[in-house]
C-alpha cells in the first residue's frame, strides 16, 4: 500500500460536506498530507459520518452552510494558510471562492455548486442554470487572480481526473502516430489536438457495481452523492461544440456571452442518451449528464484565430451509472423529475463490478482511443477504506488536487486542464486500479440501421446527430 507523505502541511483543512465522498476522502488526506487529526474540520448538514470522523479524531459540526451564516460559522475555523475542501451540495462554490480569498485560505471543490434552487428552481432563466453559466461566474474571478490563494474547482474524478486522461490521452496517440509532441501551453495542447484529427471526446463511463439489496419503489439508489446526481441530470443537458458539427440540434441554445464553447439542450441531460464505448462494456447509452469538464475541455482545447473558433472538438459526459441508478432515473423521469422519498447510497451492500471511467478521443487516423481507469470495488476498498469502486476515483483526485495546490499556494483560480497533469496522475494512479488505453473501431454507427432505417449522415460518423438518440 502506497503511504507516501507527499506534503507536510502546518495549517487548518476544513472539509465542507461529509457524505460519501468526505468519508472516502477523509483517510486519504491523514495517509498522504502531514496534518494531525486535531487540525482538521468537518462542517456537514447532516449527522451521517460522525462516526468516522469520531474514528480519526477530527473535529465535527453538523450545521448547514447558509448564504447567511456560512461566514459566522467558518470565521472559527478558517484563515490565512487553511485549506477548505467544498464537497458539499447547495453551497455556493463561488461564495467559498470568495470568501477564501478574503481570509488567505487555499479552496477546491469537485464541481461548481449554486445555492439552494440554482440547478433547478423555474424562477431562474434555463440558461443560468447551465454550468456553462456557472464555470463563466467562477471564471471570471481570474481578473484579479495575482497572488491569490489557490482555489482549484472542478477537480473530482469528472471533471477534473478526466482532463489529465485526456492530455495522457493525446500523448499517447501521438506517439503511436509517429507526431512529435512536447505541448506545455493551452493552445500547444489545442494544436496538437487538431494536429491529431481529434474531432470528438467522450468522457466514457460504465459503472456496473452491484448491490445485495434491490431498489425499493420510491427510492433512489446510486454509487454517489443522489443530491448531486439528481441535481446534475435535472440540469439542461450540454455539451462542447465542435467546429466540425454541421446540424444544429433543433432543441439546442446558444449562450449569449462567454467563451462560446458549449450548447446546451431545452431538457434535461438525464432525460438524453448518447452512444458511446468503453473497452469492458463495448458499445452502450449513456445519460448526457452536464459536466464542467465538457465546456473546459472544449474550451482548452479551442483554435481562435482572434476570437472566432476555428478548431475545437465536441465533447460530452456519456455516463451510464449502475443498473440500480438507472432504475431510479427512469422513476424519477416518470415522476415528473420530482425526487424519490427515499435516498440510499451504495456501500458496505455493493457485492461486484467495477467503475470503468475514461476518455473516447475520436477522429484521428486510428478512430478512437479510450484511456481511462477499470477500478473494481472489491481494489477499491483493499487501496482505501470508507471506499467504493466511484468514490474513490473521485476522492484520490481530491487529494492529488489539494497536494498540488499546496505545493502551488499561490496560483489564484485555476481549472483541472491548468495545472501540472503528470503530477496529479503520479498521485492518483496507485488507487485507479488498471489504468488502459485502448484502440477501437467502434463507431457511432456500427451496426445501424439493422433493425430500422435511421436519419444518419455517413460522412462523419462522429457528428454529434449520429451519437445522440433522438
Amino acid at each position: 500500500m502506497n503511504d507516501k507523505v507527499y506534503i507536510e502541511f502546518p495549517a487548518r483543512i476544513v472539509i465542507i460536506g461529509f457524505g460519501s465522498i468526505g468519508q472516502g476522502v477523509l483517510p486519504l488526506i491523514l495517509r498522504h498530507i502531514g496534518v494531525p487529526p486535531a487540525r482538521i474540520s468537518i462542517v456537514t448538514a447532516e449527522d451521517h459520518g460522525r462516526r468516522i470522523a469520531e474514528e480519526y479524531g477530527v473535529k465535527f459540526v453538523k450545521e448547514a452552510l447558509t448564504r447567511e451564516n456560512f461566514r459566522r460559522i467558518l470565521d472559527v475555523i478558517v484563515g490565512r494558510g487553511d485549506f477548505v475542501l467544498n464537497v458539499s451540495v447547495e453551497v455556493s462554490s463561488i461564495a467559498l471562492i470568495k470568501y477564501c480569498r478574503e481570509r488567505g485560505a487555499m479552496y477546491l471543490d469537485t464541481c461548481i455548486e449554486p445555492w439552494p434552487g440554482g440547478y433547478t428552481s423555474p424562477t431562474v432563466a434555463i440558461a443560468k442554470r447551465t454550468n456553462y453559466a456557472l464555470r463563466e461566474e467562477a471564471i471570471a474571478l481570474k481578473r484579479d487572480n495575482a497572488r491569490a490563494p489557490t482555489a482549484v474547482i472542478t477537480h473530482g474524478a469528472n471533471p477534473g481526473l478526466v482532463s489529465h486522461f485526456v492530455k495522457q490521452a493525446l500523448l499517447n496517440i501521438a506517439a503511436d502516430l509517429g507526431v512529435e509532441a512536447k505541448p506545455n501551453t493551452r493552445i500547444e495542447w489545442a494544436k496538437l489536438a487538431r494536429q491529431l484529427g481529434v474531432t470528438t471526446i467522450h468522457i466514457a463511463e460504465r459503472d456496473t457495481q452491484q448491490s445485495n439489496v434491490p431498489k425499493r419503489m420510491n427510492e433512489f439508489v446510486n454509487t454517489w452523492s443522489v443530491d448531486g446526481f439528481v441535481g446534475e441530470g435535472s440540469q439542461p443537458a450540454e455539451l462542447g461544440w465542435g467546429t466540425h458539427e454541421r446540424n444544429f440540434p433543433r432543441d439546442a441554445k446558444r449562450h449569449e456571452g462567454g467563451c462560446g464553447a458549449a450548447i446546451y439542450l431545452m431538457q434535461p441531460g438525464a432525460g438524453t442518451r448518447v452512444r458511446t464505448w468503453t473497452p469492458k462494456a463495448k458499445n452502450f447509452m449513456g445519460y448526457l449528464i452536464t459536466h464542467g469538464e465538457s465546456i473546459s475541455i472544449a474550451d482548452y482545447l479551442s483554435v481562435r484565430d482572434t476570437l472566432e473558433a476555428v478548431y475545437r472538438p465536441t465533447v460530452h459526459y456519456a455516463y451510464h451509472p449502475s443498473d440500480a441508478a438507472v432504475l431510479s432515473v427512469h422513476e424519477l423521469q416518470g415522476r415528473n423529475w420530482e425526487m424519490q422519498e427515499s435516498k440510499r447510497i451504495m456501500m458496505d451492500d455493493i457485492v461486484s463490478g467495477i467503475d470503468e471511467l475514461g476518455v473516447l478521443i475520436a477522429g484521428h487516423k486510428k478512430n478512437a482511443y479510450w484511456y481511462g481507469s477499470q477500478l473494481s470495488v472489491e481494489e477499491a476498498r483493499r487501496l482505501a477504506p470508507h471506499n467504493q469502486a466511484t468514490s474513490l476515483q473521485v476522492t484520490i483526485s481530491c487529494l492529488a488536487g489539494m497536494v498540488w495546490a499546496m505545493e502551488n499556494p499561490n496560483c489564484g483560480l485555476r481549472e483541472p486542464d491548468e495545472i501540472d497533469f503528470r503530477r496529479v496522475l503520479g498521485i492518483c494512479m496507485p488507487y485507479l486500479g488498471p489504468v488502459v488505453g485502448e484502440y477501437t473501431d467502434w463507431t457511432p454507427l456500427s451496426d445501424r440501421e439493422r433493425l430500422f432505417p435511421e436519419d444518419i449522415d455517413t460522412s462523419d460518423p462522429w457528428q454529434f446527430k449520429n451519437v445522440r438518440v433522438f
